[in-house]
């Protein structure tokens, strides 16, 4: 069966995307062949044809652009044929656009890509009103830019001053926002989407596009223009302040765009495919393809059984309203689960719920949602102070502060409540999840389910696997993540378990460095410099300093409950001196490593310098950074010899998604891959005879894969 079929029907030709191999349109090289073919057939009966309408077979989906997997064999040394594939598609759709006969895109689903740079191809593009379908050119996230003609078609739509954020951002649009663009002319409900496709065709308008019009302007003007010249003037200093240069796509997109402006359609089309070409064959999109499609298998993965349902719960308890219960709860909440969140206190209970119609507002501002989702979403929430109205709950999450002799009180007063067949829950960030279980009667349904704050923006849930959790209960795990949207990591369970076992690295590298004498902004800039999103000073204060002496005061308990002193290091010593002698816990107790002033800009504690600065201190800026990276893949590492993570998949989805390990890596064990095992170990070890031995890499057996 061909993925495009093509027919006329009272003069109209229509041709239809329907790849039966995938559950989505995509330049396969099938489709290549394919549409060649139909392309040829069209010019063989344009005599017989008024018009031709572009759509999709298949329901909430157009097309969704290039077959990424394809790129993922690429090396420089294939650019060469990577320009003349782009070119060739490229060519066919030049033939679609430059028909004599007008050509309409009836788009029916998501046109993602170059299935949007399809729909560019055609004279006009109507799309379903629909505000869930999604359009636009998000090349930039996978470290491309639109190949397919889409960024010099977008120039010369919008001007370099519109299409530029739109392209070096990948911003995507409801159709109501592209038709308000002019990048969509109709929005039609699916009913009548093809007869007005069909109307516009009959009523024999001009076939031909914009750019191909004697004496078409770019709107705006050229680069030389004095509104777009101050533009572009700032623009490459805004860039590189995002990118901070690890990210070659944004950089190439405005090279382009901007050189493309300055000559004609075929040649800007060509210099297009060169970028292309370059950025498809280099490290950083490769990293970046293979971490979109870990997180596309991860969001899809499940327990699939002929015999098991899918796990819905019906109502969900929450005990804590704090700001994670509050968020847990909205994000229950807006997925349609009733779910009831238990305080000490009403009032308490009552504050967890604004949290959520705080949120809500802010989606409404943005027009997101509407007043009605917002009451129905808020009326999906019970705040309580009453046990029993836990009633009936199916899974119930435990959100309290993290106190292991807390957890287990409420775990153990709430646990009569959750279903026989239900699931308990503790959302602890580091106490293990096996000691945690024994406050609850059947330790097989007890599992860890970590948010991240703040819950309604943070993609990830680290799902943790007790000693004695079952699998049907991770399978349950599983399917709930799925049905809150949420992007799931299976770990074994271990302190810490693997992102706050890893991301106490970065932040406490950050104070060690402190400590040696190293100047807090080049720790913080060092920091920013490879990637991460903000400094590790910076997140010790938000997370709060005095929260970081808590779990170390805990892990030393632990300890000694085990028999064995805990040695803190100089990062954890320096934090507990900043909590203990200086009385800076962080930034809710109005101060840490940074000073807020009120009504001013945050800025660095005058007091760093004068209590752990030492003159004279030599260090590279560069250094600094690979200490980050390194720090934090060692101790991906060691959670993979340890089986606390059981793939690779994890540990890059984890690492980017949970702690913000730098996306341009691919994650920290494609970190690791990419220069070889051998390698990176080699290379921890210099670290470690310069640092100490938090670098040293450790003993692997030469055969060592992981899971093994």
């Amino acid at each position: 069966m061909s993925s495009v079929r093509f027919e006329i029907k009272d003069r109209i030709g229509l041709i239809r995307f329907d790849d039966p191999q995938a559950p989505v349109n995509t330049m396969s090289v099938a489709w290549q062949h394919a549409f060649g073919e139909v392309l040829d057939q069209i010019s063989g009966a344009l005599g017989a044809l008024d018009g031709v309408i572009v759509t999709s077979a298949k329901p909430r989906h157009f097309f969704a652009g290039a077959d990424v997997k394809s790129l993922l064999s690429l090396t420089p040394a294939d650019a060469g044929a990577v320009f003349t594939q782009v070119e060739a598609i490229k060519a066919m759709l030049h033939r679609l656009e430059t028909l004599p006969i007008p050509v309409v895109a009836a788009i029916n689903g998501a046109a993602l890509g170059g299935g949007f740079e399809i729909a560019l191809a055609c004279h006009q593009r109507f799309c379903v009103a629909e505000p869930t379908v999604q359009l636009g050119l998000p090349e930039v996230s996978l470290g491309l830019l639109p190949g397919g003609g889409g960024l010099t078609k977008l120039v010369r739509l919008l001007g370099l001053v519109k299409a530029l954020p739109i392209l070096t951002e990948g911003t995507l649009f409801t159709p109501d926002e592209a038709a308000a663009l002019g990048l969509v002319q109709c929005v039609a409900d699916e009913a009548t989407l093809l007869d007005a496709a069909r109307d516009w065709i009959l009523s024999k308008p001009q076939a031909v596009q914009p750019w191909h019009v004697k004496g078409h302007k770019i709107p705006g003007g050229t680069p030389s223009s004095p509104g777009v010249a101050a533009a572009l003037f700032v623009a490459p200093a805004m860039l590189r302040q995002k990118t901070r240069g690890c990210y070659p796509a944004p950089e190439a997109i405005l090279a382009c765009a901007v050189e493309g402006a300055q000559v004609g359609f075929d040649a800007a089309l060509r210099l297009e495919s060169r970028h292309f070409a370059t950025l498809a064959t280099g490290a950083v999109a490769q990293n970046l393809i293979r971490l979109f499609l870990e997180r596309t298998a991860a969001k899809s993965s499940h327990a699939k059984s002929a015999t098991r349902k899918s796990f819905k719960p019906r109502k969900v308890g929450i005990l804590g309203a704090g700001m994670m219960g509050g968020g847990i709860a909205y994000a229950n909440a807006v997925r349609g689960i009733d779910c009831v969140l238990k305080d000490v206190s009403l009032e308490a209970a009552e504050r967890g719920k604004a949290y959520s119609k705080n949120v809500a507002e802010k989606r409404i501002k943005r027009k997101r949602m509407s007043e009605a989702e917002r009451d129905a979403l808020l009326g999906r929430i019970t705040p309580t102070a009453q046990r029993d109205d836990l009633a009936g709950c199916d899974l119930i999450i435990e959100a309290v502060f993290e106190n292991a002799a807390l957890k287990g009180q409420v775990t153990a007063e709430s646990a009569g409540y959750v279903g026989a067949d239900g699931v308990f829950a503790s959302n602890s960030s580091t106490l293990p999840i096996t000691e945690l279980a024994r406050s609850f009667s059947d330790p097989s349904r007890f599992i860890g389910l970590h948010f991240f704050s703040p819950v309604e923006r943070m993609e990830l849930l680290e799902i943790i696997r007790g000693t004695e959790t079952s699998d049907e209960t991770v399978a349950k795990a599983l399917d709930y993540a799925r049905l809150i949207g949420k992007l799931p990591i299976v770990v074994n369970d271990r302190r810490g378990f693997y992102t706050s076992r890893t991301f106490g690295t970065f932040v406490m590298e950050g104070a060690t460095m402190l400590a040696e004498g190293v100047p807090a902004p080049a720790i913080e800039r060092a920091a920013l410099m490879v990637g991460m999103p903000i400094g590790p000073l910076a997140v010790l204060d938000e997370t709060s300093l005095s929260l970081s002496v808590h779990v170390l005061e805990e892990t030393r308990r632990a300890a000694e409950a085990e028999g064995h002193d805990y040695a803190p290091s100089e990062g954890e010593l320096l934090v507990e001196r900043m909590v203990r002698d200086f009385n800076r816990p962080g930034r809710a107790g109005g101060g840490g490593f940074y000073d807020y002033p009120a009504g001013g800009a945050k800025h660095l504690w005058p007091g760093l310098a004068a209590h752990f600065g030492k003159t004279g201190m030599a260090f590279e800026v560069a250094h600094l950074g690979e200490r980050f990276l390194y720090r934090q893949a060692l101790e991906t590492l060691r959670c993979l010899q340890e089986k606390v993570l059981i793939s690779g998949r994890d540990a890059n989805l984890g690492s980017i998604f949970g702690i913000g390990f730098p996306a341009w890596t691919g994650g920290a064990w494609r970190f690791i891959e990419a220069q070889g095992l051998e390698t990176f170990r080699a290379r921890c070890a210099a670290l470690a005879a310069l640092h100490g031995a938090r670098f040293a890499p450790p003993d692997l057996p030469a055969d060592w894969r992981i899971g093994a």
